[in-house]
C-alpha cells in the first residue's frame, strides 16, 4: 500500500519591521527569524521531513525562510515561488494544493497568517483542531492526508502528525534553569 500524501505547512520566519518605508512584500527576515529557520531546518533533518515539492509565497520573507531551511532540503527539490500565495487566505491555499499532481508524495507550503493557520486547522478533524491553537512565525505542521488525491483535500481530510514552533524546539534543546 502506498504511504499517504503528506502536507508540510510552514509560516515564514520572523521578519523585520525596522524600516517602515519597505513594502510589506519586501520585508526581510530578522536575526530572530534566521535563528528560527536554523531550528526548523534541524527539526526537518532530524525527522527526515524532506518535501518533494515546495510552494512558496513570493514575499521576500517566505523566500528567505526557504533559503534558511535549505540545508535540510534535497538539493533538487522544486521550489515554485508564486505571487498568488502572497498573503493568501486558506481557500486560495487549498485551491492551489488541489492542483498538485498526485504523483507528488509530499508538499511543503510556505506562507502567511492567517491563511496558513486557518488551513492547517480546517484540514484536521474537529477533535484535533485544538492542537494548533496559534501559528506563530516559523511554526511547522505535518499533516498526513486521509484522502488519496490532492484534489480531494478539504475539511477534516488530514491527520496531524506533529506541530512545532522554534520556541518549543529551543526549550527542548536547552535544559531548564537549575537542572543538572
Amino acid at each position: 500500500m502506498r504511504p499517504p500524501h503528506r502536507l508540510l505547512l510552514l509560516r515564514h520566519a520572523k521578519s523585520g519591521w525596522a524600516d517602515g518605508s519597505i513594502p510589506d512584500i519586501d520585508r526581510p527576515l530578522s536575526d530572530a527569524g534566521r535563528r528560527g529557520c536554523r531550528l526548523i531546518a534541524r527539526h526537518l533533518a532530524d525527522h527526515g521531513l524532506a518535501p518533494d515539492l515546495i510552494l512558496c509565497s513570493a514575499a521576500l520573507r517566505t523566500r528567505q525562510t526557504v533559503e534558511g531551511i535549505a540545508s535540510a532540503l534535497p538539493a533538487d527539490v522544486p521550489v515554485l515561488v508564486e505571487d498568488r500565495l502572497y498573503l493568501a487566505e486558506a481557500q486560495a491555499l487549498l485551491e492551489r494544493l488541489h492542483e498538485v499532481d498526485d504523483g507528488v508524495p509530499s508538499v511543503l507550503l510556505v506562507g502567511h497568517n492567517p491563511g496558513i493557520h486557518t488551513l492547517a486547522v480546517a484540514l484536521l478533524a474537529p477533535g484535533e483542531r485544538l492542537r494548533i491553537p496559534t501559528f506563530p512565525t516559523a511554526a511547522f505542521a505535518v499533516e498526513d492526508l486521509a484522502v488519496s488525491q490532492w484534489a480531494e483535500l478539504g475539511q477534516d481530510s488530514t491527520r496531524l502528525v506533529s506541530f512545532v514552533t522554534p520556541r518549543a524546539l529551543r526549550e527542548r534543546a536547552e535544559p531548564p534553569a537549575g537542572s543538572s
